[in-house]
């Protein structure tokens, strides 16, 4: 078989070049060519105008095509299945990054030795020794004896073995060890992340097998390689947290055949990752006393509510320009939420340091955030502690209204099954009938809130 040709693409305007240069010829940009293999276009015309080889693609009505053709298979864990949607599709291709450490190669090898029984498998390994696997599977008390391992760093090779073989579900650890013999470029290259991560997944999509693909990340936490890695896989996945917690969340980012923004927490043990039912119990701390500064709000997760705990520190600033310090948020979006406080509340914080962390390592990225800062931040100024039964959600507004947020129904319900006696919520979101337990109060605008705060005891 001929080798393919390759040539050089711009990544910014899709020229072609056939030697590397550091400037685009037609763009003007630099450092953007990148290795491709070039496709010939067949130039024999065939019926109809079309070309050699053409089959004419099959037109269906979309009433015709019914929305749960696609089966689904448990993967052994709750919270797993929650962030692929529901379990594992066939024939999809799941991308999952995290740091290193994290517990991408041991969730994956315990989600291959639960399904094994059941369906073939082949876990493929680049960085690691089929040794090593096999020590980790020892470590956490696996019974690997029906997974099939597989030391491969070659696209083509990996195809072959896999058609031989015929496994349902495959792991590949990581992308960014393999390479394709048709480019020249050394492995983890842009050009050769791309083209391997393409001939996998056409490989996934002809044959039905269940793929998930393992990759780096960046110190800044996004996976490495092409942008078009992510475009070009069904599901992405990430591990938050930090290495050395117990706790890691696992978020859905894209999901093609489920919610995105979904939420799965799983904590280490000496036996791998064990799925944690309800989230909510270890994100709260439960203060024996009143402690300034911690407020409880009803963040939403995909499909479900989950309540984490909000804790700020105000403190007097030694410097010329205060710190806006956030752990789990916006830093931007504190500093906004710091100046409607000055504008329609009246706090002074120009000469205050300002430090927001979320309880459990837990990122929340909704607006309904918003009042649950400002009043752990008023209560660390003041040093005067809330409630311990109150519940707040909100987001706000720059002219300082309180808007609704969505699912305050169902948020308001979670807080009853934790305890929680009261609440202090957007107007918008004031439910139409009483909640059993729970005391609601539904204000309008900020001020309002800081006036019903003194009463609060």
């Amino acid at each position: 078989m001929a080798k393919a040709r390759t040539v050089y693409s711009c990544s910014d305007c899709g020229a072609q070049s056939p030697q590397w240069a550091g400037r685009c010829v037609d763009c003007g940009a630099w450092n953007t060519l990148v290795e491709v293999v070039a496709v010939a276009a067949s130039t024999r015309p065939g019926r109809f105008g079309g070309y050699a080889g053409d089959s004419a693609a099959t037109v269906i009505p979309l009433s015709a095509v019914h929305p749960d053709s696609h089966t689904r298979t448990s993967v052994g864990l709750q919270e797993l299945d929650r962030v692929l949607g529901g379990g594992l599709v066939s024939g999809s291709v799941v991308l999952i990054g995290g740091d290193p450490g994290i517990g991408k190669s041991t969730l994956l090898l315990q989600v291959l030795a639960t399904l094994s029984g059941d369906m073939a498998s082949l876990y493929v390994t680049g960085e690691e020794s089929p040794e090593q696997i096999s020590l980790r599977a020892g470590r956490i008390g696996l019974d690997g004896g029906e997974v099939r391992l597989m030391s491969e760093t070659s696209v083509e090779r990996i195809i072959e073995t896999a058609r031989q073989q015929g496994p349902r579900v495959m792991v590949l650890d990581s992308i960014q060890t393999l390479y394709t013999e048709t480019l020249q470029s050394a492995p983890g290259s842009v050009a050769q992340v791309r083209e391997s991560a393409a001939q996998l997944v056409r490989f996934a999509k002809q044959s039905g097998t269940a793929m998930f693909l393992v990759g780096h990340v960046t110190k800044e936490g996004t996976l490495a390689g092409p942008r078009v890695l992510e475009h070009m896989v069904d599901t992405v996945l990430y591990f938050e947290g930090d290495a050395g917690d117990r706790y890691r969340m696992l978020r859905a980012i894209k999901n093609r055949f489920g919610a995105v923004n979904e939420l799965g927490v799983f904590a280490m043990t000496e036996t791998g990752l064990k799925e944690v039912r309800n989230p909510s119990a270890i994100f709260l701390s439960r203060h024996a006393a009143g402690v300034p500064g911690s407020v409880v709000m009803v963040t939403w997760e995909g499909t479900r509510p989950l309540l984490v705990e909000v804790q700020a520190l105000v403190d007097p600033s030694q410097l010329g320009n205060p710190r806006r310090v956030t752990l789990g948020l916006e830093q931007n979006r504190l500093s906004m939420l710091l100046a409607v406080l000055h504008r329609h509340g009246g706090f002074v914080m120009g000469d205050q340091d300002v430090f927001v962390n979320v309880v459990g390592g837990v990122r929340v990225t909704e607006t309904a955030a918003d009042l649950a800062v400002l009043l752990a931040v008023i209560s660390s100024f003041r040093d005067q502690p809330l409630p311990g039964d109150l519940i707040v959600f909100g987001e706000v507004g720059l002219s300082g209204e309180l808007r609704p947020v969505p699912n305050g129904q169902d948020r308001l319900n979670e807080a009853v099954k934790h305890g929680f006696h009261r609440a202090i919520i957007p107007a918008a979101n004031k439910p139409k009938g009483a909640v059993r337990g729970l005391d609601v109060l539904a204000v309008p605008r900020l001020t309002d809130v800081l006036e019903q705060l003194s009463s609060l005891d």
